[in-house]
This record gives structure tokens, C-alpha cells and sequence, in this order.
């Protein structure tokens, strides 16, 4: 009995006996961005919500109508895939989702301010050399 203890609790701690770790797939939003620099960390413009819009998942982030967001990268659209921008929300009465970066639909939202251009094309993934 106590042989039979001693090695369950050596499986658990090696982690055999939990079933192995899934994901949920998610379908690539896009294979390039477009940023002001090459690490996307600028700031392109501000935008005002036109609309809310409640995230579909973790990618995105939930916009209220007239809300401010930093905007930092443009996806750029791919065959039947929408046009999404990446951002952050602003302003003190959205102080607990401020600093989340997140996608939102760029048709929901108007450009109030450019601080830059987008110019430099960025690829959304790093491919690993060794792959």
C-alpha cells in the first residue's frame, strides 16, 4: 500500500496523471501589421468609438461609445478578414482597462489624431530560425 501511495504521488508530481493541456485554436487575424517603427511600441493616432463593441475573445478589447484609444498597429487585411486595429483605451473614467492592449474593428471607430505614419510593414508572428 504505502509503495502504491509513494508512486501516485511521484506521477502527480511529475504531472502523468492530469490529462495534457489543450488549447482553443484561434484563426490568425492577419500575417502583417502595419506600425511606426519596427517593435509597433509608438503611438500612430488617437480614435474615438463610434459604437460599443464587446471582445469575441482574449485577443480583442471591449470599446464604449466615445471612448478614446491610443491606436499602435493597423493588421493589414487578408481575403475576407475584417480590418482590425491594435490599441489601448484612455482616459481616467476607463482607469481599469487602461494599459490593455487589445484588437477592435477599425470600422467602429474614427481617427481624431495622427501623432505618425504607419509605414513600416511588420510581420505578426517571429518565426523561430531553428524551425
Amino acid at each position: 500500500m504505502t509503495h502504491r501511495v509513494g508512486l501516485t504521488i511521484a506521477l502527480l508530481c511529475l504531472g502523468l496523471m492530469d490529462p495534457p493541456v489543450t488549447g482553443i485554436f484561434m484563426d490568425k487575424l492577419a500575417s502583417k501589421k502595419l506600425c511606426a517603427d519596427d517593435d509597433c511600441v509608438y503611438t500612430i493616432s488617437l480614435a474615438r468609438a463610434e459604437e460599443d463593441y464587446n471582445a469575441p475573445d482574449c485577443r480583442f478589447i471591449n470599446i464604449k461609445k466615445g471612448q478614446l484609444i491610443y491606436v499602435y498597429s493597423k493588421l493589414v487585411k487578408e481575403k475576407e478578414s475584417g480590418e482590425f486595429w491594435a490599441g489601448s483605451v484612455y482616459g481616467e473614467e476607463y482607469e481599469d482597462h487602461m494599459g490593455t492592449v487589445g484588437y477592435f474593428p477599425s470600422s467602429l471607430v474614427s481617427e481624431q489624431h495622427v501623432y505618425q505614419q504607419a509605414n513600416k510593414t511588420v510581420p505578426t508572428t517571429v518565426r523561430n530560425s531553428q524551425e
